[in-house]
C-alpha cells in the first residue's frame, strides 16, 4: 500500500498542497483528478521524490519514505509515466527503454544488442509498438515516443505506476491497448494512480477517484458510486454544462477569410470555404485528415501548390506567420502551446506582448516601453482571470490551462479579426475548458472576430460552433450548417457527423 499522510507543499507565491492524505491499494486503478493548478502534478512528483514535502511524509508497505530523487522511488518500485515527452532523441528506441538495465556481455561491459533489442521488443509488444527496437526516436510521432514512454515504465516492472495524462498524445485504439495493459496489471496487483482530465477514462479504467481541489484533497470516491456530474462538482464547486453556448449572430454579408480550391500534395486537396464576421466555424476530423495541414497554409507556415486565399475580399498572398498576423490581421493558437505557442521560460508578460512589440516599441531608442507592456498585460491577465502570482511569472510555471490562456491572449493583444484555434483545450481541466470555451464563444459573440475552431472533442466543436466542416483524406466530405440551432441536440448533430467519418 502507498499512503500520504497529511503532505504539504508550498512554493514562492502558492501553497500547491494543503494538508493532503490519500491512500493507493494494491491491484487497484486510483484516478486522481482536479483543475489546473490544483496540486494533482505537485503530488505526483513528492510521490516519485522530485520534490519532497514541507510537511507530512509517505509510507509504502509500512515503511516511512524519505525520498530525495526520482532514483530513489525507483528502487522503491515506484515509477512514472509523465504527460511530458522524455525521451533522448538521438537514440534508438531499444536504448529508451533499457536505459537503465543494458544487457552486457557478462561483466566486460560490452552492451549486447541482439538481447537488448529482443528483451525492449517485448515490452513494444505490449504497447503495440509496430516498429523495429532500432528505430531513432526522433523520427517518431508523438504518439510513438509516449508509447515508448510507458514500454520503459513496463519493462521497469513497477509495484506503483503512476500515469499523468498518459493518452494525451494517443488514438483512441493505441489508448484502449493501454487500458488493457491496465486491467492485466491490476490483476498482477500493480497499484495503478491515474491523473486524468478525461472524465470517460475515469469511469472506464478506474475504481477509485481522488479528487484536488486548490491544493486540498476534497475527497475520495468508488467510480460506481459517483456520476460525472457529481465528479464535476467535486471538482470546481458548480455544475458544468454540455449544451450549447447559445446562438451566434453571424453576418453572412461580411466576409472575412475565404479560400478557393486549395491544394498542397498530401496535404489539402481541393478545399473551400469561407468565415464570416462573428462566425466560430469548426473543423472537425479524425487526427490526420487535413484540419491543422490547412491552417497552417493559411497562415503561411506552409506554402500551397494551387489555390487562393482571400482576406475581406482581397487575394491575399500570405508568406509566412508574421505576414498574417501584421498584414492580415489573422493569428494562430497552435496545439502545440509548449513547443510552438509560448516561451516557457519567458515571463508570462512577454508572452502576452509578443505579439505587439513593434507598436510598443521608442521609436528613438528601439526599446520596448515596460510602461505599455505591463498595462497592456495587466488588462489582459484580468479580463482572462489567468491565475499567476504576477507578469513576471515564468510561464512554465503556470498551470496547463492558464497556459493555454496566455496562448491565446498574445492574439487576444495583436488585435486580431480572424483567429485560428487548434485543439484548445487538451490537456485542460474540465472547469478551464468551460472557461476556454465561454472566452472563444464572447470573441464570436461581443468582438465580431472570426474563428476557425478546430478540435478532435467532438463534444466541444458542438458546443461551441455555429457552423461545422467535416474533414477526411485532407478534403472537406461534409458542412452542417446552424449548428447552435436550439433545436439541435448533441445526438442528432454527432450522428449525422458520424456518417462521413468512415
Amino acid at each position: 500500500m502507498l499512503e500520504l499522510h497529511s503532505v504539504s507543499k508550498s512554493f514562492p507565491g502558492v501553497k500547491a498542497l494543503d494538508d493532503v492524505s490519500i491512500s493507493f491499494q494494491p491491484g487497484e486503478s486510483h484516478a486522481l483528478v482536479g483543475e489546473n493548478g490544483a496540486g494533482k502534478s505537485t503530488l505526483i512528483k513528492i510521490i516519485t521524490g522530485i520534490y519532497q514535502p514541507d510537511e507530512g511524509h509517505i509510507v509504502c508497505n509500512g515503511e516511512t519514505l524519505h525520498l530525495n530523487s526520482f532514483r530513489e522511488s525507483l528502487d522503491k518500485g515506484i515509477n512514472i509515466v509523465s504527460q511530458e515527452i522524455q525521451v533522448i532523441p538521438e537514440s534508438s528506441i531499444a536504448e529508451n527503454i533499457m536505459l537503465d538495465k543494458m544487457i552486457t556481455y557478462g561483466k566486460t561491459g560490452i552492451i549486447n544488442w541482439r538481447a537488448m533489442n529482443d528483451h525492449a521488443k517485448k515490452y513494444m509488444d505490449m504497447v503495440a509498438l509496430d516498429l523495429p527496437p532500432t528505430t531513432v526516436i526522433k523520427d517518431l510521432s508523438a504518439a510513438h515516443k509516449q508509447l515508448v514512454q510507458i514500454a520503459k515504465a513496463l519493462a521497469a516492472e513497477a509495484q506503483f505506476l503512476l500515469l499523468d495524462e498518459p493518452t494525451s498524445s494517443l488514438t483512441e485504439h493505441e489508448a484502449n491497448t493501454l487500458f488493457g495493459i491496465l486491467k492485466r496489471l491490476k490483476e498482477q496487483g500493480t497499484t495503478i494512480v491515474f491523473v486524468t482530465h478525461k472524465f470517460e477514462e475515469v469511469f472506464a479504467v478506474c475504481d477509485k477517484v481522488s479528487v484536488l481541489r486548490d491544493g486540498r484533497h476534497v475527497g475520495t470516491r468508488l467510480t460506481k458510486d459517483i456520476t460525472p456530474q457529481d465528479l464535476i462538482k467535486l471538482m470546481i464547486g458548480r455544475e458544468c454544462k454540455d449544451e450549447h453556448l447559445g446562438r451566434l449572430d453571424v453576418d453572412s454579408s461580411m466576409e472575412l477569410l475565404r479560400a478557393e480550391h486549395i491544394t498542397r500534395h498530401s496535404k489539402a486537396d481541393d478545399t473551400s470555404f469561407t468565415l464570416y464576421e462573428g462566425e466560430i466555424l469548426g473543423f472537425y476530423g479524425l487526427v490526420g485528415a487535413g484540419r491543422t495541414e490547412l491552417a497552417r497554409i493559411l497562415i503561411g507556415e506552409d506554402t500551397l501548390d494551387s489555390g487562393t486565399v482571400y482576406v475581406k475580399g482581397v487575394a491575399a498572398r500570405i508568406r509566412s506567420v508574421a505576414d498574417s498576423l501584421h498584414r492580415y490581421r489573422m493569428g494562430y493558437v497552435t496545439e502545440n502551446r509548449k513547443e510552438e505557442g509560448l516561451l516557457l521560460d519567458a515571463p508570462v508578460r512577454t508572452n502576452i506582448t509578443i505579439t505587439i512589440w513593434n507598436r510598443i516599441v521608442n521609436a528613438f531608442t528601439r526599446n520596448i516601453s515596460m510602461s505599455k507592456e505591463r498595462t497592456i498585460a495587466t488588462n489582459i491577465v484580468q479580463s482572462l482571470a489567468i491565475k499567476t502570482p504576477g507578469l513576471e511569472q515564468k510561464t512554465e510555471n503556470l498551470s496547463g490551462g492558464n497556459q493555454q490562456k496566455v496562448s491565446i491572449s498574445k492574439w487576444l493583444a495583436a488585435d486580431c479579426d480572424i483567429l485560428i484555434i487548434d485543439e484548445p483545450t487538451v490537456g485542460v481541466d474540465v472547469g478551464a475548458k468551460d472557461q476556454i470555451h465561454t472566452l472563444i464563444w464572447d470573441l464570436a459573440k461581443k468582438d465580431r472576430k472570426g474563428i476557425i475552431l478546430i478540435s478532435s472533442d467532438m463534444r466541444e466543436i458542438i458546443k461551441v460552433a455555429s457552423r461545422i466542416l467535416v474533414f477526411r483524406d485532407h478534403r472537406i466530405v461534409a458542412e452542417l450548417e446552424n449548428v447552435d440551432d436550439v433545436n439541435n441536440t448533441y445526438e442528432s448533430v454527432s450522428a449525422e457527423i458520424g456518417k462521413y467519418l468512415n
